[in-house]
């Protein structure tokens, strides 16, 4: 019983010990789980930690990052904000801890419409009252999602302030602008008038004057009063084009013209300023140019004679050519040349500066204000065209100008004649007009042989054939002209031209009588030419040119009109009344707007001479032109008078915005000071032709 106690206990102490060991051996693998667990959970709150850091370093650098750009932003669930950064809580004067859960709202003073984008986003500006004053926000404004499938409206500002007062700036500069032009125009338009006014006087007087009996000497102090004036009135004409330009008030007219004859006619009317001082003056139309050409003639004829007109002032010898061109695509080009001293490179574009001449020192020999090219140039860039110069000192200068000049609907090339086989020559010495003539009569189909000389021309002709026709310049010498002219009538041409200029002319004598067929004007047409050596059914001693002398025809009866001045100057007034006078009519005088409106008032009534014309001047005191024409036009309605009373306005300014202005006012045209007596004749011989129309009727 002992000895299986004894075993049993032991049993049970081999059974603990083993339990025993099991469980310690179960507590080890635990504590080493249990450590392994530990660690990880360590290594894990490391890692977190490590992205806790980088998020926080990374929120922090957004922040700085958005802090740096300026911008103000603020997230809103309603009207209560739920994030917002420290540029909007400046804008508040608060600070973030302060407003996020607040519904503080900046106050508006104003704000620009919005404008929608594709995205559903607003963009819109707005002023807000600040602690630091009024600030300018631009504002993007969207919807952007958050947590559990909610929303926020979030908006992004950028402070526009100083953008804003830059626009203001913008707009005040440009009213000031815009009001610094109105007052230069205005004082252009001043300035026009006060001179052409006195102008107007000098030159008006002057024609008065050299209409009375005069000996030589009075004619010559005349003829040097309207030379004068005249002079004056081109240096005023080209200060205000100038100014014009740079207000940005000169405006170009677009409309059919004819650009040859234009260009011959400036020749023509450059040459005795150039036969003057003993040069030559010729142009050239190529055969290619279109009859007509969309742009602005009197613009163009400016050009034309500013750049002639220089080209004459600064040559002492040879001559001056105007030649025509089509150049590439729709371009036309316009070349001046001339014999002149020539022009330094250094000053090839500084000529067309204003107040700038090749010639700037003190000593030199040409007078001027040095504005011909600058208006040139200006007005060749508001055409579009481009303009410029060649030249080398001592060998004269080309201009050329091109210019984007459209063909007219109607307008066509006009061809030469079919010279085919004929031979002409041509003796000419001087430096243009020779070979212009013989370009002209080469596009013919014709032979055109040049001689300088009269030897090279008798040398001509007696080679070979004889030609067809000879051009002989009275240029080579009175006595050699003759002798030329002798010896082709035996070589045998059938035409025998003299070319002469109009002072050339009067001493010539009768062509036929000095072994001539005819004469040629110098300088001379084109159509001039193909006319007077065309076949014609019948021989015609003198060809159909305007500028050839003609018997003068007998006046027409001047008409008997009574005409109402109404001009505020004493001078300009007398003129016109004198000059009225002459022209056979009677002449009212009006100091001012009202004592003409006086004047109509009563001749409506008929307790006055009936009116046939009214003159009004744009500039008067106490009632200026324009008012008194719509009151004129007013009191007819009135009145309900038949045919309306002729009202021509008469101003220094004659402008489109001008002359829209008059006729706006009831005007039927504009005259121009100094008054053009041809004009004003032109009116009256239409006013008195529709009385006696109406008369007749």
């Amino acid at each position: 019983m002992v000895f299986l106690s004894s075993s049993l206990a032991f049993w049970i102490a081999v059974a603990t010990a083993i339990l025993a060991i099991l469980f310690a051996l179960k507590l080890a693998r635990q504590r080493d789980r249990i450590v392994r667990q530990a660690t990880e959970l360590a290594h894990d709150i490391e890692t977190l930690n490590d992205r806790l850091w980088a998020l926080a370093d990374s929120e922090e650098r957004y922040r700085s990052l958005i802090e740096a750009q300026g911008d103000l932003i603020v997230r809103r669930d309603g009207d209560r904000i739920v994030y917002a950064n420290a540029g909007y809580a400046s804008l508040l004067g608060l600070s973030e801890a302060e407003v996020i859960g607040s519904q503080a709202q900046p106050r508006r003073i104003a704000c620009r419409p919005a404008l929608a984008l594709g995205d559903g986003a607003r963009v819109f500006d707005e002023s807000l009252a600040t602690l630091e004053g009024e600030r300018w926000i631009s504002w993007v404004e969207t919807v952007v999602p958050v947590a559990l499938g909610k929303t926020v409206l979030q908006r992004v500002g950028r402070d526009i302030t100083a953008r804003i007062a830059g626009e203001q700036e913008l707009v005040e500069a440009r009213a000031r602008a815009e009001s610094a032009s109105e007052a230069k125009s205005r004082f252009l338009a001043t300035v026009s008038h006060e001179f052409r006014t006195p102008l107007n006087g000098i030159l008006g007087m002057a024609d008065l004057l050299g209409d009375t009996r005069l000996d030589p000497e009075q004619t010559t102090y005349v003829g040097a009063l309207r030379t004068s004036g005249e002079a004056l009135l081109s240096l005023v004409d080209d200060i205000l084009d100038v100014a014009k330009v740079e207000a940005g008030k000169l405006e170009l007219s677009v409309a059919p013209f004819d650009l040859g004859p234009l260009v011959e006619t400036v020749g023509e009317l450059m040459a005795p300023r150039a036969q003057a001082k003993g040069l030559d003056i010729a142009t050239y139309l190529a055969p290619d140019l279109p009859s007509r050409l969309v742009g602005d003639r009197d613009r163009l004829r400016q050009i034309l004679l500013n750049l002639v007109g220089n080209a004459i002032k600064f040559t002492e010898h040879g001559g001056v050519g105007i030649r025509l061109d089509r150049a590439a695509g729709e371009m036309i080009e316009i070349t001046v040349s001339d014999t002149g001293p020539g022009i330094p490179q250094d000053r090839l574009q500084a000529i067309f500066d204003e107040f700038e001449q090749a010639d700037n020192t003190a000593t030199r020999s040409h007078e001027g204000t040095g504005l011909g090219l600058a208006i040139v140039r200006q007005l060749v860039s508001l055409m579009g065209g481009e303009v410029g110069v060649e030249s080398r000192p001592g060998e004269g200068a080309l201009f050329r100008v091109r210019l984007p000049l459209e063909v007219a609907e109607a307008g066509t090339i006009l061809a030469p004649p079919d010279w085919q086989g004929r031979r002409v020559l041509v003796v000419c010495a001087a430096p243009f007009a020779g070979r212009f003539l013989a370009d002209t009569i080469a596009t013919t189909g014709a032979t055109a042989m040049l001689a300088t000389g009269p030897d090279r021309a008798l040398a001509l002709l007696r080679q070979g054939a004889a030609p067809d026709a000879i051009l002989i310049d009275q240029s080579i010498g009175p006595e050699a002209a003759r002798i030329l002219a002798e010896a082709a009538r035996e070589a045998g041409p059938g035409e025998r031209l003299i070319m002469l200029s109009p002072t050339e002319r009067r001493q010539f004598g009768v062509p036929r009588e000095q072994g001539f067929t005819g004469f040629l004007m110098k300088p001379v047409r084109a159509r001039s030419l193909y006319e007077r050596l065309s076949p014609r059914p019948e021989a015609a001693v003198l060809l159909p040119d305007s500028r050839q002398e003609a018997p003068s025809p007998a006046l027409p009866v001047a008409p008997r009109l009574t005409v109402l001045v109404a001009e505020d100057n004493e001078i300009n007034a007398l003129l016109a009344t004198r000059t009225l006078e002459r022209l056979g009519c009677a002449a009212i005088w009006a100091r001012n707007g009202r004592e003409a409106i006086s004047h109509v008032a009563a001749s409506l009534k008929g307790e006055a001479a009936a009116l046939d014309l009214v003159l009004l001047d744009i500039r008067m005191p106490e009632l200026d032109g324009l008012s008194a024409a719509r009151i004129i036009r007013t009191m007819e309605a009135e009145a309900k008078a038949g045919a309306k009373l002729p009202l021509i306005a008469v101003s220094a300014n004659v402008s489109a915005a001008d002359r829209s202005a008059a006729r706006a006012a009831g005007m039927d045209d504009c005259l121009a000071k100094p008054l053009d007596r041809a004009a004003l004749k032109r009116w009256l011989d239409h006013v008195e032709g529709r009385l006696m129309l109406t008369l007749s009727a």
